[in-house]
């Protein structure tokens, strides 16, 4: 099969591999039908996360047909179309076992290569998935749009971690594709104000034209005057945050409430610095949000049903073949592309 394999890192090779072959009776042969590109496949596109070792498949974001079952496969079929969690969870674990699968013992990432263990993928014609993480798309729903429901998952889970009430102003810290899908769940749950937070204008436009209500520049000297201002001098009792680095999660922290909560979804640096006596005498809660754990049935309905529109999230549909050039598109930030869907 054809399959898109970073032989090392910053360099991508669309080259023929081994087509990949059932090894379990709980496994699944799913031809790929779309995949997309994730911020995570980015940054470990030139090693810097040390996740993506090559050689290696990379990919965890998509959705195809299945083509061929294991004998203990029960739910799915030959034929169905399907989505799939990101995370391969072990199932018998003590975290496994309260219902906790994000945060399993033994949890594997599609397409990634560390230390631990390497799983290859779906940058590829095809690939290997457990039925458990399988779920069966919606009629209607095109694979190209069920390539987004991993991420749109990721930002529901986030907003699981402290939900608004109906009326409470919540801001998103970081207009990237996870805060931007925060913003329209969020404009979906709260008739409250959305206050979106980016360096950069363009995202900040983007933020304004999928809910939010307001939009300011992280950098700007005045904000806190102007979140002050707007929450009648409380400041804010939720805050989202999709970047994962020092410099947004402080001014998350520095924009809660007293007694408030920043819920951190990026993970960008592996250590940053933190304004701890800012945290401890003004009780600020920090919860870290890890990627999805039984937010896929929501999600795929509320795209089914179109409460939850990703399309125009989706800056670009390409060839697997043309992996490298888009690849190289986002890690250099040309043409402020979103996400990328490759088709094999």
């Amino acid at each position: 099969m054809n399959a898109l394999v970073l032989t090392e890192y910053k360099n991508l090779s669309y080259q023929k591999v081994p087509k990949p072959i059932i090894t379990s009776p709980t496994q699944t042969l799913v031809r790929i039908k779309a995949a997309s590109i994730c911020g995570s496949d980015i940054h470990g596109y030139d090693g810097s996360t040390g996740r993506r070792q090559p050689p290696l498949i990379m990919g965890h974001e998509g959705s195809g047909i299945i083509e061929e079952v294991g004998s203990m496969v029960t739910n799915f079929k030959v034929g169905d179309r399907v989505t799939f969690d990101s995370t391969i969870f072990c199932g018998a674990c003590h975290f496994c076992k309260q219902g906790l699968f994000n945060l399993c013992d033994n949890r594997r990432v599609l397409g990634v290569g560390c230390d631990e263990y390497k799983q290859d993928g779906i940058f590829a014609e095809y690939a290997i998935i457990e039925e458990r993480v399988l779920f069966r798309l919606p009629e209607g729903l095109s694979f190209e749009e069920a390539a987004m429901v991993e991420p749109a998952g990721v930002a529901a889970h986030a907003l699981s971690l402290a939900s608004p009430s109906l009326h409470e102003d919540v801001a998103v810290v970081g207009a990237g594709l996870i805060g931007l899908l925060m913003i329209k769940l969020l404009r979906t749950a709260t008739s409250g104000k959305i206050i979106a937070l980016d360096i950069d204008e363009k995202r900040r436009e983007m933020a304004l034209e999928v809910g939010a209500d307001h939009a300011f520049d992280s950098n700007d000297s005045a904000l806190s005057r102007k979140i002050m201002k707007l929450t009648g001098d409380l400041g804010l009792n939720i805050i989202y945050e999709a970047v994962g680095a020092t410099a947004p999660i402080q001014t998350a922290i520095s924009l809660a409430r007293k007694g408030g909560t920043v819920v951190l979804v990026g993970n960008v640096s592996p250590k940053i610095e933190l304004p701890l006596q800012s945290i401890v005498t003004r009780q600020i809660k920090l919860r870290g949000s890890c990627a999805i754990n039984g937010e896929y049935p929501a999600v795929l309905k509320m795209m089914a049903d179109k409460v939850l529109d990703v399309t125009d999230l989706i800056s670009k549909t390409a060839p697997l073949g043309e992996g490298k050039l888009w690849f190289d598109r986002l890690y250099n930030k040309e043409g402020n592309l979103l996400k990328v869907v490759l088709i094999p």
